[in-house]
């Protein structure tokens, strides 16, 4: 492969996140989908049995509580608490745009980690679910009362780091395998939740949907004005190559 092949494929991975896939709704369907979870939110949150039934599988949890299940579970509680999140998304976004010297992909991997994360506060504020009542729990381990239990912050971040690294990898070879590990992270974060006590299963389930919501919409967002607010900061063409965004 000649000086030039290798140049312009080594620009083509550092701007492979110049065009996410994304929905051909990208604004109504999210929409709907908002509105959606909402509903069932309210409903879940309005309806005794719903609660009393969420209870349940926390308290039955409670009751085998173990150190190493304990520690682990505390464990996952810091490193995907909300100022962790902001570490690591901008960690990896620093990563991409100074040692690969990547912005189109640090920026757009900031977009979609970001977006899908904190669209899940949005539902919080407007579900306001209460939390697991700590009394009603055979071993509290960490009490935190409020009304932001629907859905859970730490599992909506996990899956949206998920969504993140997956675009990042799609159409390489880890791609799968970065699937596959973060949907299993994922997973272990929203039991981590419920095992803890902090959160109803209703509410670590509701984390995939607002996350995966909230990726559809700013991916769709990414690909209309990505490029085009890139191109409005010239110095970043010094770091890595940022095409120009199609007229």
């Amino acid at each position: 492969m000649g000086t030039a092949e290798t140049a312009k494929g080594i620009t083509a991975e550092r701007t492979r996140l110049a065009r996410l896939p994304q929905l051909r709704h990208w604004i109504t369907l999210p929409l709907v989908l908002a509105v959606l979870i909402v509903a069932a939110g309210w409903t879940i949150r309005s309806t005794p049995a719903f609660t009393a039934a969420d209870l349940s599988v926390d308290a039955t949890l409670s009751h085998h509580h173990t150190p190493p299940r304990t520690a682990v579970a505390l464990l996952i509680n810091v490193v995907f608490s909300p100022v962790a999140g902001v570490v690591m998304i901008a960690g990896i976004c620093l990563f991409l745009l100074l040692v690969r010297r990547s912005p189109v992909n640090a920026f757009a991997t900031g977009v979609v980690a970001a977006g899908s994360w904190v669209s899940s506060e949005l539902f919080k504020l407007v579900v306001a679910r209460h939390r697991p009542d700590s009394a009603a729990l055979f071993d509290p381990i960490t009490p935190e009362p409020g009304t932001d239990s629907f859905p859970s912050g730490h599992t909506a971040l996990a899956v949206a780091l998920v969504i993140a690294m997956f675009l990042l990898a799609r159409g390489t070879r880890w791609q799968w395998p970065v699937l596959v590990a973060g949907t299993a992270i994922a997973v272990t974060v929203a039991l981590s939740r419920v095992y803890l006590g902090v959160h109803y299963p209703t509410d670590v389930a509701a984390s995939f949907l607002t996350s995966l919501t909230g990726a559809s919409f700013f991916t769709g967002l990414w690909n209309r004005y990505g490029l085009a607010v890139l191109a409005r900061m010239p110095f970043l063409a010094r770091l890595g190559p940022v095409p120009a965004p199609a007229s």
